[in-house]
């Protein structure tokens, strides 16, 4: 009897594993403290995995493979990976075991240590999701002295031959996000989201509850966006291709009040459990454009294949290279506590209570949201990153280590010093007002420096510049803000400087 492990993020029904039924394989799969108290996660995030991981154990069961499912509340349930894995290998008197390799270090290396003291053989697989190998990455930017996603996503595109003529990208561009930064302001319409059917979320969210697991925001099993099952993935990358592509790319950057969704996709749970796969996402997308080439514009598909086809494989392998050295970085030096309001949204700037009650809400912000808003203001108000990791990693759905901590610590963070991040994201009050209508209801103003009504942003951003000035004077792309920064008036810089640390000395007062 060979015992197969599958972990909550390795839901790939289309893995050869599954080629064929074995009665001598049995898979295993846990729900398990271990993953969900290791940080403090959103109860949605939670619900979501373990609604996945049962849906894609029943749908195998019903194609006669045979599975070992260790609900939470199960006496049986261990509770710890390698407690249960000893325990069902025992049990069922195993003679292998296999298991398909992790995507977050922290697993793998458990898996590792297992497997070495392991008395059967043991072997590992492949998960068949990415399009790279873990080291791929790795092996292409060798002897180079600087990492360029841009460089290493035309070399994706030739690889699979994506919106390619011949050698040359289709269209004559690589990149069109110049013309992606468009801010929404009513219009066009935007289609309401895609609701997925649901069925024991609530079972799963009151199980979860009575076991008594920490966890954080809010649940509602009507307004529950994430989908368990492959097909409802289908469905919710369908319903994205054919009502919001057409505009996703010219306001992919966009932020607004009233608006959570905008034209965003939300596929990203589904694709980081492997519910669904990143090239049939691709080519899905693609399809769709080439038939309907009059209401969408390439630059609109290019836009959203590039964060598929180059982002998310550039940063799976960025994670996989540094690991676990980079989980360590804090190039800045930041050291100070994230402030309370980040776990409740109570806070006067209407940008940060809009997008973190959101978030506390349905599990979800979309990358800009992440970045600028959140990200932005942990930056400026100088949080260790751990802080900021333990936040990020916990309060979104499709929050999964190998994604969230380099674009985390590295993107938005700038904390591993430039690997992600050319500069630091970092932005006054007036790109959230560029980008945004949050600053027409806030309580500051996001034009004024000082001053009780002075949005925050703006001391903050002055003042992280002068302190961090010396880390970042060789950095060519922050010359011109620190030339801004020298024609300050010393009196006034002075006064920025003193507003800026009393935020940072108490954040939740504003």
């Amino acid at each position: 009897m060979e015992v197969r492990l599958i972990l909550g993020d390795q839901l790939n029904s289309e893995h050869s594993w599954f080629e064929q039924v074995n009665s001598d394989v049995i898979y295993v799969m846990f729900e398990m403290r271990q993953e969900t108290n290791y940080v403090k996660h959103h109860i949605q995030k939670v619900v979501a995995f373990f609604g996945a991981m049962r849906s894609f154990a029943k749908a195998k069961e019903s194609e006669g493979h045979q599975f070992l499912y260790y609900t939470l509340d199960d006496p049986e349930n261990k509770h710890d990976l390698t407690s249960n894995l000893n325990k069902v290998i025992s049990l069922l008197d195993a003679n292998r075991f296999a298991y398909q390799l992790p995507d977050e270090f922290r697993l793998d290396e458990q898996l590792r240590l297992f497997c070495k003291d392991l008395h059967i053989p043991s072997k590992s697989y492949d998960s068949e999701h990415f399009l790279t190998k873990r080291d791929e990455m790795a092996h292409f930017f060798e002897g180079k002295k600087k990492w360029v996603m841009e460089f290493f996503y035309r070399y994706m595109r030739k690889k699979f031959d994506i919106l390619m003529v011949h050698d040359q990208p289709e269209g004559g561009s690589w990149n069109y996000d110049k013309f992606n930064r468009n801010k929404w302001n009513g219009s066009p319409e935007i289609p309401p989201p895609f609701y997925p059917k649901v069925d024991e979320t609530d079972v799963i969210q009151k199980m979860i509850e009575d076991e008594g697991i920490k966890t954080l925001g809010t649940f509602s099993k009507d307004d529950f966006l994430f989908p368990v099952t492959r097909e409802e993935s289908i469905d919710q990358l369908d319903y994205f291709c054919q009502h919001l592509l057409a505009h996703f790319g010219t306001y992919q950057d966009a932020m607004h009040q009233e608006q959570t969704n905008l034209f965003h996709a939300r596929i990203s749970f589904a694709l980081n459990a492997k519910i669904i796969n990143p090239l049939e996402v691709i080519n899905h997308a693609i399809d769709t454009y080439r038939k309907q080439p009059d209401a969408i514009s390439l630059s609109q598909v290019e836009g959203f294949v590039r964060q598929v086809l180059g982002w998310r494989e550039y940063i799976r392998g960025l994670y996989w290279k540094e690991m676990p050295s980079y989980k360590e970085l804090n190039a800045l030096e930041n050291n100070n506590p994230l402030p309370d309001f980040y776990w409740t949204g109570k806070t006067k700037m209407n940008c940060l209570s809009t997008t973190i009650k959101n978030s506390l809400e349905h599990a979800y912000a979309h990358h800009i949201q992440r970045l600028m808003i959140t990200g932005n203001f942990a930056l400026l108000a100088q949080t260790h990153p751990d802080a900021v990791d333990e936040w990020y990693l916990g309060i979104y759905a499709d929050a999964v280590e190998w994604v969230q901590l380099p674009n985390t610590r590295g993107m938005s963070q700038y904390a591993d010093g430039g690997m992600v991040a050319t500069k630091p994201y970092v932005s006054s009050g007036s790109y959230v007002n560029k980008m945004s209508n949050y600053c027409s209801s806030c309580s500051y103003n996001n034009k004024k420096r000082l001053g009780d009504d002075a949005c925050p942003f703006n001391s903050l951003y002055w003042n992280f510049l002068d302190d961090k000035k010396d880390l970042l004077k060789s950095n060519n792309r922050m010359g011109m803000m620190l030339n801004l920064l020298r024609k300050i008036n010393p009196e006034e810089l002075a006064a920025i400087k003193t507003r800026a640390y009393e935020i940072i000395a108490n954040p939740d007062a504003y």
